[in-house]
């Protein structure tokens, strides 16, 4: 039976090394550190600029690996499309953006497997609630009249799959 050994990392997408964290993490099982970090470098590398979490699952008996990459998170994808460093300290008053509904849509589908919701629809409606909490307009509206829009049908040319 084989003995997994499981590491989570949080890398910046395209940039990981064989420096802390995770040569020191990986070098005590004698696997080839840098292989795998050429290989975590190339599976995010479309995430250039944000925290990617990533699972390296290693066999101890045979050195063989296993590597997962996860999806960052919402509000990382928000910035990152805004090409802003920070949402809003008070959303309220204070807008730091606008985004398109293709741009808000293109993230739902990204975020689509880790959002509770069951459809795009939902899932879009997800990420305009936290585009609420950052400060961030969806076609220069507050991102709850476009909710109400998206239950009226206005966008569903959006989510046709």
């Amino acid at each position: 039976m084989p003995q997994y050994k499981t590491f989570n990392f949080e890398i910046e997408g395209g940039k990981a090394t064989g420096g802390p964290p995770i040569g020191p993490a990986l070098n005590p099982l004698g696997v080839n550190v840098m292989e795998i970090v050429r290989k975590i470098n190339e599976m995010t590398k479309d995430f250039a600029g944000m925290r990617v979490p990533v699972t390296v699952k290693v066999d101890q008996v045979t050195k063989e690996y296993e590597i997962e990459i996860g999806v960052p998170s919402t509000a990382a994808l928000l910035l990152n499309e805004l090409k802003i460093e920070k949402g809003s300290g008070s959303p309220a008053k204070q807008k730091v953006g606008n985004l398109t509904m293709e741009q808000v849509v293109k993230i739902a589908k990204i975020k689509m497997k880790d959002l509770l919701a069951k459809n795009l629809k939902s899932a879009t409606k997800e990420i305009l609630g936290t585009c609420v909490s950052f400060g961030i307009t969806v076609e220069g509206k507050d991102p709850r009249e476009v909710q109400k829009e998206i239950d009226k049908g206005i966008y569903d040319h959006l989510f046709k799959e």
